[in-house]
């Protein structure tokens, strides 16, 4: 799932200099994101970021941005176009604009010749199911590791202060969350996302679908590609609220909230049916015209774009004495408390049907009042029976 609609107005340490006491000026000590201070004689003293700062702790060691969430300037009236103009780097940076990267780089190093995939062979399927493996590997597990495993930066900024594999729970296979994830991951997740790519790819390939060329139409495909993080939104929301129909929930999706405190590997963490469902995203490619290497694109916002709502930090810190935002806290809220923020808030569908949550009291007390109301409405219906 790519997450690029809530603005955090803050993505570095030094942009707060005025406000707040850390200093920018101060230099990172290498390897473990904290910024030296100089203690005199030569001597360098380490002190850690201060994510206080930049949020609250509760007294269960929880912690939360001091800034609501705030829902993506984009289908609003009037129009706010110096929000929009603000708001519109965050929109292609970092993580579309990687998943862009990636699509580009798969396409040219990865796919193999039309001719090839005008029949289906196990040698180009195998393939691609493979890197497709490795991409996963070394994205996913390049953030648990840095964040879950060496723990780079310890807790700071990280929303629920547990980690996921220090407490077994029998909801996960082997009582274990990560290799329960893992093994959903590869097993399901990734063959699913492999077995989408190969038809779309050979439906190209035979010429059964359109393929417009960026040399015939360049302005219609880059209008296509900046709007297809919203087309997955879009999607997504869709398909996210449907499994939380109480019978699809049981059987399906409560699967993947079985990572309450989710971590990277939770992100394709899913039922089988889910992957089905969520993966589908990419079959808009074979109703409209398009090009294979948006097709493959759509596919990185689903895929490794997962990740982004899972990450469990709000920031990543790195540099001196910087961090970058990750817009994980809305999906954060939704494994938290099931029934608020189904999207991401790049498409006010949430706002919209009233299941929005922006992390402040304000939307706490919303949420208590739809329980409340639907308890009541529940409780009315039973004692008519």
């Amino acid at each position: 799932m790519t997450r690029k609609s809530i603005q955090h107005k803050y993505c570095s340490f030094s942009e707060k200099r005025k406000k707040y006491f850390i200093m920018d000026a101060v230099p990172v000590a290498a390897g473990r994101g904290l910024p030296e201070r100089r203690a005199g004689m030569g001597q360098v003293e380490a002190t850690p970021l201060d994510d206080l700062a930049f949020g609250t702790r509760d007294k269960r060691g929880n912690w939360k941005p001091g800034e609501a969430l705030e829902i993506a300037p984009l289908f609003v009236f009037p129009p706010k176009p110096l929000a929009f103009l603000r708001w519109l780097p965050g929109y292609f940076l970092p993580w579309n604009a990687l998943f862009a990267a990636s699509a580009v780089a798969y396409w040219h190093f990865v796919v193999p010749p039309p001719e090839t995939m005008q029949t289906f062979a196990w040698g180009w399927i195998l393939r691609l199911f493979l890197v497709n493996c490795a991409m996963v590997l070394v994205f996913f597990g390049a953030l648990e590791l840095r964040l879950y495993r060496r723990r780079a930066q310890g807790n700071r900024f990280k929303f629920d202060p547990k980690f996921p594999a220090e407490h077994k729970s029998p909801a996960f296979w082997f009582q274990h969350q990560n290799l329960d994830n893992i093994i959903r991951t590869f097993a399901s997740g990734i063959p699913i996302w492999t077995a989408y790519e190969v038809l779309v790819l050979h439906l190209y390939a035979t010429g059964a679908v359109p393929w417009v060329t960026f040399g015939s139409s360049p302005l219609y495909l880059l209008a296509l590609a900046v709007v297809l993080p919203i087309v997955h939104e879009s999607h997504f929301f869709c398909i996210h609220r449907t499994i939380h129909w109480a019978p699809l929930y049981r059987w399906v999706h409560s699967v993947h909230h079985n990572s309450v405190n989710p971590s990277p590997w939770s992100s394709l963490s899913m039922h089988p049916v889910e992957h089905l469902l969520y993966f589908s995203t990419v079959l808009l490619h074979v109703i409209i015209p398009s090009n294979p290497i948006l097709a493959i694109y759509q596919l990185h916002l689903a895929g490794l774009g997962a990740v982004v709502g899972h990450i469990g930090f709000d920031r990543i810190e790195y540099g001196k004495g910087k961090a970058f935002a990750t817009h994980t806290y809305t999906h954060y809220l939704h494994h938290k408390y099931f029934e608020v923020n189904y999207g991401d808030g790049l498409v006010p569908f949430d706002k919209w049907l009233g299941t929005w949550h922006d992390g402040t009291a304000e939307g706490e007390a919303l949420m208590q009042a739809r329980y409340q109301k639907r308890k009541a409405k529940a409780n009315a219906a039973a004692q008519k029976a």
